[in-house]
């Protein structure tokens, strides 16, 4: 069972994706440090030797993971809303930052169920 930064690496995967459960190790990153230690990707976690699994632990934690990295993710957040940039004023209202269109998308985030469009005049009822 191998822990890195505090999270279980799942056994049953390939090492290169199994390592994407830890925050801030993506597929790139996964397979860059495989290749620089000279793990084949495509082994299990559960078959890797004792120093294998030192190696890695040791490469993973060079870089900023899980914990730290949230910290830091957030605190630019935090940094963005004090300075009430408008990538914060969207971030406080929980709108998309990146310039998405929020006319058709997002509608879920806004709170605006789908309604159907119609021409706006009632039918008369004919009686």
């Amino acid at each position: 069972m191998l822990r890195i930064a505090g999270v279980t690496v799942p056994e049953g995967k390939r090492l290169e994706i199994a390592l994407t459960a830890i925050y801030g190790v993506g597929r790139s990153r996964a397979r860059e440090t495989l290749d620089l230690l000279g793990i084949d990707p495509g082994k299990q976690s559960k078959e890797l030797s004792a120093k294998e699994e030192a190696a890695v632990r040791e490469a993973i934690e060079k870089f900023k993971v899980e914990g730290e990295l949230r910290r830091e993710v957030s605190g630019n957040i935090r940094r963005l809303k004090d300075i009430k940039a408008h990538r914060g004023t969207r971030h406080l209202k929980k709108l998309p930052a990146r310039g998405q269109r929020t006319k058709t998308n997002s509608r879920t985030v806004r709170g605006n169920v789908r309604k159907t469009m119609t021409s706006g005049r009632r039918k008369l009822e004919k009686t």
